[in-house]
């Protein structure tokens, strides 16, 4: 690899060539002419080129100087803006692709309050809602700019923040045969269960919980997604076991029930994660912070979770109150 010149010398060269002469630059840099004149000495060593040469009784510009000094002053204020302090953060001129890794719950459930906040504040934002896959942490170092979702342990390079933590509820068909039920554990049990789980996975932290009563559920379908199951639900007597705050939304969309799962859960924390690399970023800060205020404007809840129902406020955010809070495979 080549040598690099001393890049001190660019604003001394700068000076020189604006000036056109070495009493003129010392002046402009603060320093006495001797010792400018001999950084003229190795910057024409440097350069190759004599850059400035007696004319009359004071300097001139070579044709090689003229030639430098339109580059020096681009490279010298480049390097002047690469080392300076980030400029304030404009939301509305900023143009950015934020590539946002979800599942289809969080999508629904503050995917339209995130997406009308950058219409509003930051129009040239543009969202990339990437579905969940094997969640390898990693992926927040190139291929996505934020990660939203229940998280395990994370590398030294990943930074989170805690979302806080959410209630299951299942959902059925508002016209069968239970809708308006108040579950109890054996009623809960007794019924088909369908279960969103992306593995396969049938069991979960909901049978353990009916095996400690003694009971054991029935799960008749698997769905891939949330919204699949609601469709499944929509076309059985089964329940369908998602988030509060997706059953709430769902349930104004479609003609669902909203029920109260009958057992003590668990609560698992929700969290957001992105990559050291953005962690001082403006923009990615306040994507960030929107997120964390849409999720936080859920509120404490105002009372305890009542019988079923169909639509309604919805459910708000659970932090140390009663009831399950978990976002959990159920």
């Amino acid at each position: 690899m080549q040598q690099l010149p001393d890049m001190n010398l660019l604003p001394a060269l700068d000076a020189l060539l604006r000036a056109g002469s070495v009493a003129g630059a010392a002046a402009e840099m603060r320093i006495s002419p001797s010792a400018m004149s001999r950084t003229l000495g190795r910057l024409r060593r440097v350069v190759g080129d004599e850059l400035l040469v007696p004319c009359g009784r004071g300097l001139a510009l070579t044709p090689r100087a003229r030639e430098l000094q339109p580059r020096v002053e681009a490279a010298l204020a480049s390097a002047l803006a690469a080392l300076r302090p980030p400029p304030e953060l404009e939301l509305a001129t900023l143009r950015r692709e934020f590539r946002i890794r979800v599942n289809d719950s969080v999508a629904i459930i503050f995917g339209s309050a995130l997406t009308g906040r950058v219409l509003r504040e930051a129009p040239g934002v543009r969202l990339r809602m990437l579905p969940e896959g094997d969640e390898d942490p990693a992926d927040l170092r190139d291929r996505i700019d934020l990660d939203v979702g229940q998280m395990g342990e994370l590398p030294h390079d990943i930074r989170s923040e805690s979302l806080g933590a959410y209630g299951y509820a299942a959902i059925a068909r508002a016209d069968g045969p239970y809708a308006t039920e108040r579950l109890t554990p054996e009623r809960f049990a007794a019924l088909p269960h369908i279960t969103v789980t992306r593995r396969g996975r049938v069991r979960s932290v909901v049978d353990e919980k009916l095996a400690e009563l003694g009971l054991e559920r029935d799960v008749l379908a698997t769905a891939p997604t949330y919204t699949a199951a609601c469709f499944l639900a929509l076309r059985s007597d089964a329940l369908a076991l998602v988030p509060r705050e997706f059953a709430v939304e769902a349930a104004r969309a479609m003609p669902l029930a909203v029920l109260d799962i009958p057992l003590d859960l668990p609560a698992s924390p929700y969290r957001q994660a992105w990559h050291l690399r953005v962690d001082t970023d403006p923009a990615h800060r306040w994507l960030r912070g929107a997120l964390a205020e849409i999720v936080a404007e859920l509120g404490p809840p105002d009372a305890e979770p009542g019988p079923a129902s169909q639509g309604g406020p919805p459910p708000r955010r659970v932090d140390g109150a009663k009831g399950p809070k978990v976002l959990i495979e159920p």
